[in-house]
C-alpha cells in the first residue's frame, strides 16, 4: 500500500471517529467542561440548580480536529509524492 492511500485512510479514519463521538455524546455545539442540573434537596423539599463537572464534546472541537488532520494529512501526501518523483527521477 501506498504511504498516500495510508495517510488518506488513516486520517478519514480519525476524522470519522471524532464524528461518531460527537455523535454519541449528544450532539452539542459547544464543548462543554460543566453541566447545570436540578438537585433535590429531600431535608427541606426544595429544588436548586448546581454544576456539575462533566466534560460533553462538542462541534467546535470535532471540527478542530478534523481541520488539523486534513492539513497534517495535506502536507504529508504533498511530501510522499514529492518524494515519490524524487525517487522516479534518479532510477
Amino acid at each position: 500500500m501506498k504511504k498516500s492511500t495510508f495517510v488518506i485512510i488513516f486520517g478519514s479514519i480519525i476524522i470519522l471517529a471524532s464524528a461518531i463521538i460527537w455523535l454519541v455524546s449528544g450532539s452539542e455545539f459547544f464543548t462543554k467542561t460543566a453541566v447545570l442540573v436540578d438537585v433535590h434537596d429531600e431535608l427541606f423539599n426544595t429544588t436548586y440548580k448546581e454544576w456539575q463537572k462533566k466534560f460533553i464534546w462538542g462541534l467546535d472541537l470535532t471540527l478542530v480536529i478534523s481541520a488539523f488532520t486534513i492539513i497534517v494529512s495535506t502536507v504529508l501526501i504533498y511530501y510522499f509524492k514529492k518524494k515519490e518523483k524524487k525517487d522516479e527521477k534518479i532510477h
